[in-house]
């Protein structure tokens, strides 16, 4: 099921619209719109055949992605502002996610979290120079005090030492892990909590675990390939 949500950038009053965020997403958005042409050039680089192999490979996933280590891969302001306000919501204070990349998402999970009160936000992400640009950009949208972030592959930095209980889980990482990253946080989620994987197409295995409700499962596409799920057992 497809919904068409619309939001407006002024939608709401929140560490979102204001300094330094405000400004600082706007930047990371422009930006952005160049790196995604370049990253689209590089992609056509490989055949259909060849891209979906290795977005589905759980053997050269790293490889595929390392090539594409100085583009963003960032989520849209749409698909930001509804990680926003789910987490909102939920009223989160526990967050987990798996990619982190120049950290736009995070920066919008990390607001929730502030609007909420406080948290902890655990991100994870395997290359080294993005880490360093998410980062930077957490410390100047003042939300670095709410973040842990791993460096790391996530399926070694997520396995260990996580809260007891997880309130919601952003998964936008190498697609063919999907259902790997879903097996280390799953004892974590409780009833209620939610799940939101980007571009969850390209997994199936996953999809079809989370759209079971024998699996413990709700689940329903948003826009742009989101999948919504929620936890039910």
């Amino acid at each position: 099921m497809n919904t068409n949500l619309h939001f407006e950038k002024n939608d709401t009053t929140s560490t979102l619209t204001t300094e330094p965020l405000a400004s600082l997403l706007d930047s990371l958005f422009e930006e952005t719109v160049s790196s995604s042409l370049q990253a689209t050039e590089m992609e056509a680089a490989f055949s259909d055949e060849e891209r979906e192999r290795l977005m589905r490979s759980k053997a050269d996933y790293r490889n595929f992605y390392r090539r594409l280590k100085d583009f963003p891969l960032a989520v849209s302001r749409e698909t930001g502002l509804i990680l926003y306000m789910l987490a909102r919501i939920k009223r989160a204070s526990v967050i987990v996610e798996f990619g982190t990349s120049f950290g736009i998402s995070t920066l919008y999970l990390a607001a929730a979290l502030r609007d909420n009160g406080g948290g902890l936000l655990i991100t994870s992400e395997f290359e080294p120079s993005k880490v360093a640009k998410a980062r930077k950009n957490l410390t100047i949208g003042g939300l670095i005090d709410l973040v842990e972030i791993r460096e790391g592959d996530a399926l070694q930095t997520l396995s260990i030492d996580l809260p007891e209980t997880v309130d919601m889980l952003m998964i936008d990482g190498a697609k063919s892990i999907y259902p790997d990253i879903l097996d280390l946080v799953e004892d974590r989620l409780r009833p209620g909590s939610l799940i939101v994987a980007d571009d969850a197409d390209y997994s199936p295995e996953y999809l079809f675990r989370v759209r079971s409700s024998a699996k413990g499962y709700i689940s329903t596409s948003l826009n742009e390939g989101v999948e919504l799920s929620v936890r039910i057992g």
